[in-house]
């Protein structure tokens, strides 16, 4: 099985997902392919053409509870300069290096060598159904997703988003809130500034205060801290020596709870009322704060998992973006896990541990036993 998992990651590792452009098609019909050879049954379901997601149902005697385990297919781009090839899935001393090493073709590996653990040996399982969803479009919103796959999976119980380092249990995340401020003045010539008005100081004007201040909240997180604000893109005039009568930027603000996005948006709307005369905002995304109980049965399980493997029980809040939204959403029970390697997601040189590859597959069929033993119970 170690053979089959790092085997099973390289194969991934080299081909192309990146999103953008986003075209998972190639990668899914090599999991549709190994699927077969283990004579496993799989539905693909496509929203968009070229961005298909690959479900996996394995069904079981008594059916009393259903979970899904769900990675993403899709890798951000490749950028900067590789010391190895970022398509190449070289193995150097005990790591696996390549894009989507970390982010996420190690869970989707793990996962199908689970997979292929379940199927001849456990199968099949008394209680519990297991679904297996590797998903397109994750790095751009889930638009072709996780977000429409959901509504074809029905009565789910529980929720694992493999999509985490290090065996860490993901148990609050951060909310995301995506805005473009479009900024509207007046062109003037450039020797007369005062007879125009000009969008991009003003913007400027209205972006140093809200950096100076940050977002207004009343008291830091147990485990997000507290909100943050990114400025990624700014854009505005149209030559040196005239005012600036357009600019636009865009902010990733990233907020706790009790924050709402109706509450910071009404924040930056005072903001921007005081220096600037004329914009209007677009909300180009966004997701709600969460928090997990990390008591319910399906983390205590883990726990106990975990426990026999010798692994802490690492509880840990996600300040980035995952999926587990989306299944909370639905009424899911959901919470993070996975087997990437800390602080490589979205890196040049982006590599996995091998042990993590290796130690995951025992991690996760033993869970899933694990799961079905304690339904029996109820």
């Amino acid at each position: 099985m170690k053979k089959e998992v790092v085997f099973l990651t390289q194969k991934l590792i080299r081909i192309d997902s990146q999103n953008p452009p986003g075209n998972e098609k190639k990668i899914a019909l090599f999991i549709k392919s190994y699927l077969k050879k283990i004579d496993v049954d799989c539905k693909i379901y496509e929203f968009k053409e070229r961005r298909p997601n690959v479900v996996v149902h394995l069904k079981s005697v008594n059916k009393k509870k259903k979970i899904l385990f769900t990675p993403h297919l899709d890798t951000v781009p490749i950028t900067g300069k590789w010391r190895y090839p970022p398509l190449g899935g070289v193995i150097v001393k005990k790591r696996l290096y390549g894009r989507g090493a970390t982010d996420c073709k190690s869970n989707v590996g793990v996962s199908l060598a689970v997979i292929k653990e379940l199927k001849t040996k456990f199968s099949p399982l008394k209680n519990i159904d297991v679904l297996f969803a590797f998903t397109s479009d994750e790095e751009t919103g889930s638009r072709w997703g996780i977000k429409p796959l959901l509504n074809k999976l029905r009565n789910v119980d529980y929720g694992v988003v493999l999509d985490s380092d290090e065996f860490e249990v993901i148990v609050a995340q951060k909310g995301l809130l995506h805005l473009r401020v479009e900024v509207f003045g007046r062109e003037a010539h450039g020797a007369f500034p005062e007879r125009g008005i000009n969008a991009i100081e003003n913007s400027i004007r209205a972006l140093a205060y809200i950096l100076d201040r940050n977002i207004p909240y009343t008291k830091p997180h147990r485990l997000l801290k507290h909100p943050t604000i990114n400025i990624g893109k700014f854009e505005g005039g149209s030559k040196v020596n005239i005012v600036a009568g357009y600019a636009y930027f865009d902010m990733d603000i990233r907020f706790i709870p009790p924050l709402t996005k109706n509450q910071i948006v009404n924040y930056l709307k005072r903001v921007f009322d005081r220096y600037i005369k004329r914009y209007r905002i677009k909300i180009l995304a966004h997701q709600a704060p969460i928090e997990i109980d990390s008591r319910c049965s399906a983390i205590n399980v883990l726990k106990k998992t975990l426990e026999e493997h010798k692994l802490p029980l690492k509880l840990r809040p996600c300040f980035g973006a995952t999926v587990i939204n989306f299944l909370k959403d639905k009424g899911i029970d959901a919470f993070g896990f996975g087997f990437g390697s800390r602080g490589c997601a979205h890196t040049k040189n982006e590599y996995v541990n091998i042990d993590n590859l290796v130690k995951g597959v025992d991690v996760l069929k033993d869970y899933i036993i694990s799961l079905d033993q304690y339904l029996k119970k109820l």
